[in-house]
C-alpha cells in the first residue's frame, strides 16, 4: 500500500510537471473577443434524474440516429429526443450502470455497462432488443452496421456482435500495458474493416466477416524510463477518409495510415487522448495541453494553431460547416474558424466539465456534460459567408438534416478565474482518487482518479 501511494504521489508530481523551483501553469484565463459567427441555443434536457452524476471517467456522450439525439447517465436512464426541439420521445431507466455509449445507427441504440453488458434498445421505441456479455468493463461507443455491432473493452478486446441478435461473431485482442489512461477508443467501420486504437499505441484492422487481422500498426512505441514516460494510449477514434486513416495517440504520434495496409504516410511527434476530426481536406487535432492544430491531409503541414484555450482540457473537435467546436473544463463551448483558426463563438452549457466528445449534425451542435445536461447549439455562418469543406463521413450512416437557423447571438463573458490544473495524467497503478466528489468502485482494470488534463490510468 506504501508503495502505491508513493507511487502515486510521484506520478501526480510529474504529471503536474512540478518542481520546488518551478510553479504549476494554469489554464488559460478566457477573454472576450469580437464574436462573428451567430450562435443559438435551442434546447437542453438532463439526464439522470437532474442531480450532478458521479464522475468516473465514463464513456458516455450523445449520438444522433433518424432525426433523435441520444444520450445516457451512470444511473441507467437513456433519454431519446427531437434533434430540432429536444422534446422527449422516450425514456427508459435501466437497473444497471451505464458506462458507454450509446451508439446509434440502423435504427439501433447500443451501450455499455461497468460489468460487462452490450444491451441493444430500439432507436424508436426504447424496447429491449437483445443484451450479451463480456468480460470486462467497457468504456466507449460502439461502431453500428448493417451486419454488426462492434465495440472495444478495457481487457484489451474488440468485440464483433451480430446486429440482430447480439450473438458475438469474433474478438481479437490486443495486449494491454501495465498502466495506461483510464478510457478505450471508439472503434469505426470502414469499407469491410473495423479500426481502432488501443492502449499499447498500436492501431489495428479487423475483418468485419471473418475477425481476422488485416494489418497492425504501431503508432509510437514506448519509451523513457518510467511507467509514466512509456504511457502510449490510443484512447481516441480514428477516422477514415477516402483510403487513408487518421490516428492521434497520448505521448505518441498524429499520422496517416493506408487503409488497405496500416502503411504509415506522414507522421508528427504530437500528444492527444482526446483525438482529431477531420473535413474531405483538413485534420483537427486537439493536443493534450489544449492546443488546437490543423493540419493538410495530404502531407501533414500544419496550417494553424489556436493556443487560447490551453490547459483547459478540451473535448474532441466537431466541425460545422464552417468551424471547429471544442468544449472545455469549465462547460464551455468554443468555435474557432475553420480557416484561420480564430475564436469566433463561444456559449456556456453549464459550470461543469465536459469530457465526452460533442456531436454536430450540419450546424448544429449536442453536447453532454459530465453532470448530465444535454444541450443543442446551432451556429448560423452569417450570409454570404464561404463555406469550408464538409466533414468527411467516416463510420456513422447518413445524418439527419439540421435544424432550422437561429439568432445572432452576443459577445460571451470572460470566464472565472480557473484552478491551476495539471497538464498530462496522474498514471498511477489502480490511479488516485481525485479531489471531485466520491465515486464508487469502477470495474476490473481500472479506478476512477484525480483530473488532471488527461484521463487518470487504468492498470
Amino acid at each position: 500500500m506504501r508503495l502505491l501511494l508513493a507511487l502515486g504521489l510521484a506520478a501526480l508530481l510529474t504529471a503536474a510537471g512540478c518542481s520546488k523551483d518551478k510553479d504549476v501553469e494554469p489554464p488559460a484565463t478566457l477573454v472576450k473577443f469580437p464574436a462573428t459567427l451567430p450562435v443559438k441555443k435551442l434546447w437542453s434536457e438532463g439526464v439522470g434524474g437532474g442531480k450532478k452524476q458521479i464522475v468516473l471517467r465514463l464513456g458516455l456522450g450523445p449520438a444522433t440516429d433518424n432525426g433523435l439525439v441520444f444520450a445516457a447517465s451512470h444511473k441507467g436512464e437513456v433519454l431519446a429526443a427531437s434533434l430540432e426541439t429536444g422534446r422527449h420521445v422516450w425514456v427508459k431507466k435501466l437497473k444497471m450502470p451505464i458506462s458507454a455509449g450509446p451508439g446509434a445507427g440502423r435504427g439501433l441504440v447500443v451501450l455499455g455497462t461497468s460489468k460487462g453488458v452490450v444491451l441493444a434498445l430500439d432507436g424508436a421505441t426504447g424496447r429491449e432488443l437483445w443484451r450479451t456479455r463480456v468480460n470486462s468493463e467497457l468504456l466507449s461507443a460502439p461502431a453500428i452496421n448493417e451486419k454488426l455491432v462492434v465495440m472495444r473493452s478495457v481487457d484489451g478486446r474488440l468485440h464483433g456482435f451480430d446486429v440482430h441478435n447480439g450473438k458475438e461473431l469474433w474478438s481479437v485482442e490486443q495486449q494491454v500495458p501495465r498502466l495506461s489512461l483510464r478510457g478505450t477508443a471508439t472503434p469505426i467501420i470502414a469499407k469491410e474493416v473495423a479500426i481502432s486504437g488501443f492502449d499499447n499505441g498500436k492501431v489495428m484492422a479487423v475483418s468485419l466477416s471473418s475477425g481476422d487481422t488485416v494489418w497492425d500498426t504501431a503508432l509510437a512505441s514506448p519509451h523513457g524510463r518510467t511507467e509514466l514516460d512509456r504511457l502510449v494510449d490510443i484512447d481516441s477514434a480514428v477516422r477514415a477518409v477516402g483510403d487513408n486513416v487518421f490516428a492521434a495517440g497520448f505521448q505518441g504520434r498524429t499520422a496517416m495510415l493506408a487503409l488497405d495496409s496500416g502503411q504509415i504516410w506522414w507522421a508528427h511527434d504530437m500528444s492527444s487522448y482526446r483525438g482529431l476530426v477531420a473535413d474531405d481536406e483538413n485534420l483537427y487535432v486537439t493536443q493534450s495541453d489544449g492546443i488546437v492544430v490543423a493540419l493538410r491531409q495530404r502531407d501533414g503541414s500544419e496550417l494553424w494553431r489556436n493556443q487560447k484555450m490551453k490547459l483547459r482540457r478540451l473535448s474532441t473537435p466537431v466541425l460545422t460547416s464552417t468551424a471547429v467546436a471544442v468544449a472545455d473544463f469549465q462547460g464551455y463551448l468554443h468555435w474557432l474558424d475553420k480557416t484561420t483558426g480564430e475564436l469566433v463563438a463561444r456559449e456556456r452549457i453549464a459550470k461543469e466539465r465536459v469530457t465526452n466528445a460533442p456531436i454536430a449534425v450540419g450546424d448544429t451542435v449536442i453536447v453532454l456534460t459530465d453532470g448530465g445536461k444535454l444541450a443543442a447549439y446551432r451556429a448560423t455562418p452569417p450570409a454570404g459567408a464561404a463555406k469550408a469543406t464538409q466533414p468527411a463521413a467516416t463510420v456513422a450512416p447518413s445524418a439527419p438534416a439540421a435544424v432550422p437557423g437561429s439568432l445572432p447571438g452576443s459577445e460571451s463573458p470572460a470566464a472565472e478565474p480557473a484552478a491551476a490544473e495539471p497538464s498530462t495524467p496522474a498514471a498511477v497503478p489502480g490511479s488516485l482518487p481525485g479531489p471531485e466528489p466520491a465515486t464508487p468502485p469502477a470495474a476490473p482494470g481500472s479506478l476512477p482518479g484525480s483530473d488532471p488534463a488527461t484521463p487518470p490510468p487504468k492498470p
